[in-house]
């Protein structure tokens, strides 16, 4: 194979290096080459934005893991948790939306309802909605159980007042826990993981050859059914509250006055001056939606 990509007859515009021999050096450079992503940009431009990191990086693309030389931050790798997402039908979500009291686009009379949430489906407005905010908690409660696809992301810009759902194929998301908010839920600023799921993990037997235990064991993909863990793509992550460790959690919910918590922080640091500085909140802060499974998952 060439590695051109494109017809014969417009061979000065076909991309080079579409299809490449997979480097087969040593296992983890197969691993890693599998997971490579390129920046199709002259590696000789003076240019040097394109090349660094972007805090729009983070969780999805890995800081270190770049070559040196000529394609230095040109050229990167999937982090460890990012997966691509494959594409999955709109039409069950259109048909969804018009059955949750969304307003078709050829009713829409700008003057009669001048504070409703636009709606758009993969970049398409489609329509009108005017409790925005009912519409995004059951859409996420769908997905949590698995009726809408994992990978479909569900963004709410309420400054914009623009309802937003992607179902395309291409998009980078992520896995997350999910952290219980609802108001009146005993559990609320709590994971949703429990032991009892870690115990069903430990336990749990699969074997590839045998399709009884394959049903019955609990995977990671139980996980995901169960409303545990959550796919998050770049642009929900703009929406939503992450915190870095279940300590953070704990903090948030037992929130201290902020300067119990700059004393505790001062004493925790003349013990450790590489400790990661936590962030103090208060009762005005918005609480966590969500938490990171480990922090090196950015790696």
């Amino acid at each position: 194979a060439t590695g051109n990509w494109g017809e014969q007859k417009k061979a000065m515009n076909a991309r080079a290096g579409v299809s490449q021999v997979l480097n087969r050096y040593t296992y983890s450079s197969t691993l890693s080459h599998l997971r490579r992503t390129n920046t199709p940009i002259g590696r000789d431009g003076k240019i040097a934005k394109p090349r660094q990191l972007h805090n729009t990086h983070w969780g999805l693309v890995c800081p270190a893991e770049t070559p040196e030389g000529q394609a230095c931050g040109l050229v990167k790798n999937l982090s460890l948790m990012t997966c691509i997402s494959v594409g999955t039908a709109s039409e069950p979500i259109l048909y969804f939306l018009e059955e949750w009291g969304m307003e078709p686009l050829e009713d829409y009379v700008p003057s009669n309802s001048p504070d409703c949430t636009r709606v758009f489906v993969n970049g398409v407005w489609v329509g009108t909605h005017r409790e925005p905010s009912q519409l995004v908690d059951t859409m996420r409660r769908l997905r949590r159980k698995g009726d809408i696809s994992p990978e479909v992301s569900i963004i709410r810009d309420i400054r914009e007042m623009e309802f937003k759902i992607f179902t395309d194929a291409g998009r980078v998301y992520r896995p997350l826990f999910i952290v219980d908010d609802d108001q009146d839920s005993e559990t609320r600023g709590e994971l949703v993981l429990q032991k009892e799921h870690v115990h069903k993990l430990l336990n749990s037997e699969y074997d590839e050859y045998d399709e009884e235990s394959q049903v019955n064991a609990y995977t990671w993909s139980s996980l995901v059914n169960d409303g545990v863990v959550e796919y998050v793509d770049a642009e929900e992550e703009e929406t939503i509250m992450i915190a870095m460790t279940p300590e953070d959690l704990e903090a948030s919910k037992s929130s201290l006055s902020e300067s119990q918590q700059a004393k505790l922080q001062l004493q925790e640091q003349e013990l450790d001056p590489a400790k990661r500085i936590k962030p103090t909140s208060t009762a005005s802060t918005h609480t966590f939606t969500h938490c990171e499974i480990h922090p090196s998952m950015i790696l």
